[in-house]
């Protein structure tokens, strides 16, 4: 099986934390030239050090809020232009919405979730496709939630941006495809992440449960009784990215232990 990302250049967002910055680990230890992008730009430094060089890799940052898209947009195709790059691998992860009941969401959030996922998700899209075409050589993985297959209880405005989300990718994988660009969604189910800390904390305010009652409800609703770590998600992520999976295209791939109950 073919794992090799020599020579390859990836951009993964959300970078320098959680699921973000295990993938850029992960990808980076296979051989890839890893372009981070997030907001923090001292935490991009620190995270950029950390990256495997074994292989003569060489690792770069861009700094973006994706709360702006157009700034996105303008520093992302700045960056492939100025240093005449094709980029091979995408990886799509953004932090999700604040929870709470749908019927109680204000149509601000759905527009604000709605551009810092799905909108920006395509400004990215639309500036690396190109590359991928002339290299022949493409790879968007959409990092978003098992709440694609089965919304989940408490996060009515993720849960709605999520399934569009997943259809747009879908889309994208009906007309990318003939370029030998494949693009896939990874479904993280509970991860041991900075957002799911801030979930549970949230649950903890309203039930008047502890924090650890909250995570143990959550591991007991998993077959395998834990929940994830963010580089088990990352593995999936770094196989989608690889030669071997050229012929894996427009799925969704949960990692989340055998949680979610559809097929």
């Amino acid at each position: 099986m073919n794992l090799d990302l020599t020579g390859k250049n990836a951009i993964v967002c959300g970078s320098t934390q959680g699921i973000g910055k295990s993938v850029a680990q992960e990808l980076a230890q296979m051989g890839a030239n890893i372009i981070l992008i997030a907001r923090n730009e001292v935490k991009l430094h620190e995270v950029k050090q950390e990256l495997d060089t074994s292989k003569g890799q060489e690792h770069h940052y861009i700094r973006a809020d994706f709360s702006v898209p157009s700034h996105l947009k303008l520093v992302v195709e700045e960056y492939i232009s100025l240093n005449d790059v094709n980029i091979n691998i995408l990886v799509n992860n953004t932090g999700g919405p604040a929870g709470g009941p749908i019927e109680d969401a204000k149509t601000d959030e759905f527009l604000h979730a709605f551009s810092n996922h799905l909108i920006c998700n395509h400004i990215l899209v639309q500036a690396v496709k190109d590359g991928m075409k002339a290299s022949g050589y493409g790879r968007i993985i959409n990092i978003i939630s098992t709440s694609v297959k089965q919304p989940l209880n408490g996060l009515g405005v993720s849960n709605t941006v999520r399934g569009a989300v997943a259809n747009w990718s879908k889309t994208m994988a009906n007309e990318l495809g003939a370029y030998g660009i494949t693009v896939n969604n990874v479904l993280p189910g509970a991860t041991n992440t900075v957002r799911l800390k801030s979930i549970m904390e949230t649950k903890s305010q309203k039930t008047g449960k502890s924090v650890e009652e909250i995570l143990m409800g959550m591991e007991n609703e998993v077959p395998m009784k834990r929940i994830a770590q963010p580089e088990e998600v990352a593995y999936a992520v770094a196989f989608l990215a690889s030669p071997s999976a050229a012929y894996i295209n427009g799925v969704n791939v949960p990692v989340d232990g055998g949680r979610t109950k559809s097929l």
